[in-house]
Order: C-alpha cells, then sequence, then structure tokens
C-alpha cells in the first residue's frame, strides 16, 4: 500500500515508529509562499498611509515646530542675517489667546452656526421625512432636485449668491422696488450673518438630508405595518418610530455641521470684495489666513491654526461622549 505524496504546505519532518514499520509526521513547518501571502495586506497599505504621512502628518507636525518659533530681527532687518529664527516655546500661544480679534472671529462663528445648524438639520430632517412616506410622489427627482445644491462647488454657490445680494444687479431687488417693498441690505449688520447662513444652508441641506433618508430606508417595514395595525398616523410614525430609530445619524450630522462651522472661509472669503462691512478676520480661518498671508505672521498664524484645531477636537471629543451616555441611557 502505498500514501499518497506530500505537497506544499503539507510537508513534514517524517521519522521511525516504535515499531520500525514505518515513519510519523514530528512537525509541519509552513511553506514560504504561505508567509508572504500573510504580508500581502500590509503590502497594500503602504501607499495609503504613504501619502497619509506627506500630506496629513508631516504638514501638521511642520505647524506645530513652526508654531513654537518666531523671527528675530536686528538693526532694520536688512542684509544676510538680519532676520533669524529662534525659539518661541509657548509665546505664540499666548499671544493666540490675548488676541481679542480671534476671540472675536471665534464668537462669529458660534454666532453663525446658531442660525445654520438649527436650520440646515430641521430642513434636512423635514425633506427626508417628506420624501419616506408612502404617498410621496416623483421621489427619485425630488432627492435629486434638494441634493443638487451641494455638488455646486462652494466658491460657485457664494459668488452666485453674492450678485443676487447686490442691489444693481439683483433680480430680487428690482422686483421689490417695482411692488414697492422695503430693500434690505443684505451685507451689512445683522444681515450679515442671514446672507452666510443662507448660502451654508442652501448647499449643506441635500447632503444631510440623503444621510437621514439612508437611515429612513434601513428601517424594516414591518415596523411601520405594526404601527398602522395599532392606529399609528403618519405623524405619530415619524415622531415616535422613524425620529428616534434614525437620532444617531442626526447626531453624526450635527458633529459635521459644527465642524464646518468653526471652519468657515468661502462663504465670507468670497463676499469680502462685495462689501467694505466685512473685516478681514471674520472667521477663525480668515483670521489665520489674514496673520499668515497680509501679515506675513506664519509663526503666530500656526500657532492659530493648532488652537483651533485643539479646540475642534475638544467639542467634537465632548459632544461625542455626551451623546454616547445618552445613548447608553436610552438603551439601558
Amino acid at each position: 500500500m502505498t500514501s499518497a505524496p506530500l505537497k506544499g504546505a503539507d510537508l513534514v519532518e517524517a521519522g521511525p515508529l516504535a515499531d520500525g514499520t514505518g515513519t510519523a509526521a514530528q512537525s509541519v513547518r509552513p511553506s514560504r509562499p504561505r508567509r508572504r501571502g500573510r504580508s500581502a495586506p500590509y503590502w497594500f497599505l503602504v501607499p495609503t498611509l504613504t501619502l497619509f504621512a506627506a500630506f496629513t502628518v508631516v504638514p501638521i507636525g511642520y505647524a506645530i515646530w513652526l508654531s513654537l518659533h518666531k523671527v528675530q530681527v536686528r538693526g532694520i532687518g536688512l542684509g544676510k542675517g538680519a532676520r533669524q529664527q529662534v525659539w518661541n516655546g509657548l509665546g505664540n500661544y499666548t499671544d493666540v489667546i490675548k488676541d481679542s480679534e480671534f476671540g472675536h472671529s471665534v464668537l462669529r462663528a458660534f454666532g453663525y452656526g446658531l442660525i445654520v445648524i438649527p436650520t440646515m438639520l430641521g430642513l434636512a430632517l423635514l425633506f427626508a421625512l417628506m420624501l419616506d412616506t408612502p404617498r410621496a410622489r416623483t421621489v427619485p427627482f425630488a432627492r435629486l432636485a434638494i441634493f443638487l445644491p451641494y455638488a455646486v462647488p462652494g466658491i460657485i454657490a457664494a459668488l452666485m449668491w453674492g450678485f443676487l445680494y447686490l442691489p444693481d444687479v439683483s433680480p430680487f431687488y428690482y422686483l421689490l422696488d417695482k411692488l414697492g417693498l422695503p430693500q434690505p441690505d443684505l451685507f451689512n449688520g445683522g444681515n450679515l450673518y442671514l446672507s452666510f447662513a443662507n448660502i451654508a444652508v442652501w448647499g449643506g441641506t441635500g447632503f444631510n438630508m440623503i444621510v437621514i433618508y439612508t437611515a429612513l430606508r434601513a428601517i424594516p417595514p414591518d415596523i411601520y405595518e405594526a404601527a398602522r395595525i395599532d392606529g399609528a398616523t403618519d405623524l405619530k410614525i415619524a415622531l415616535r418610530i422613524k425620529i428616534p430609530i434614525v437620532l444617531p445619524s442626526l447626531v453624526l450630522t450635527f458633529f459635521f455641521s459644527v465642524i464646518a462651522t468653526l471652519q468657515v472661509f468661502t462663504e465670507p472669503m468670497a463676499l469680502k470684495p462685495l462689501t467694505n462691512g466685512l473685516p478681514s478676520s471674520w472667521s477663525p480661518l480668515m483670521a489665520i489666513y489674514d496673520k499668515a498671508f497680509l501679515q506675513s505672521d506664519i509663526y503666530g498664524a500656526s500657532a492659530t491654526a493648532v488652537v483651533l484645531a485643539l479646540a475642534t477636537f475638544v467639542l467634537s471629543f465632548t459632544l461625542l461622549r455626551i451623546s454616547d451616555r445618552y445613548t447608553r441611557e436610552d438603551r439601558a
């Protein structure tokens, strides 16, 4: 009786049996191809890790390094060696904390967020619930129409709305004039917040609506059928079933909206040439841009960027922990 030949990874080291009549497998040695196969997934990660390190980790590290230095000027600042980069420690961070302009920009961003976030998420939830009702018609077209503004680049949307805000070229002002109605100045005072908020709501509602609508479509239809058998109306189903189930999606969109609010830059920067009432440091990112490229203080700008990044991280982490705690209490 002959034994089958050994192949590949089944190669064994044989030794004599106790009675000397045959051999027995003593140890198994994996072949080299199998060892190489185990390391293959890590090789696929190399391009991603390389790009992440080159375009994320290195710039962040360089910004932190710049924030700890400053330029020391000797004499009138002319000639070789007149400007020298020296260690400054936490001096730039102290200047950021004492900078009233940066503090005002943060307050303006929070005021802007108080208008944008509730309005945008409220409309996104309302549209998602309306599209998810059984009686909704032309859902694909409505879904595309609501989402389409999000596909418009932010700079183009800001310029488009900016010209619609200008009295000399806006058709809305022409209609108000013909109807004898007052014409508001959308570039001064509190109306400026409404102008920026309108652009953000117009462009961001569609994305948040898609996130919430996707969560609604994942709910099993059996739950709705059982609720309707018990006599629940569409309004009660929305308030007592749909909204509680999609609450994690609402929390997710809320976090994205908070981060986007602290990083608002495109709208005020694009509309700044159209008005004289907008300061160069209206938002935190505009303050960083002003300090880096208009005041040529790249070291102070780096410290301001690090402070803003840390504040965003702390705020997001705190809100996430609070949300997670309440979610666990509801499940318990």
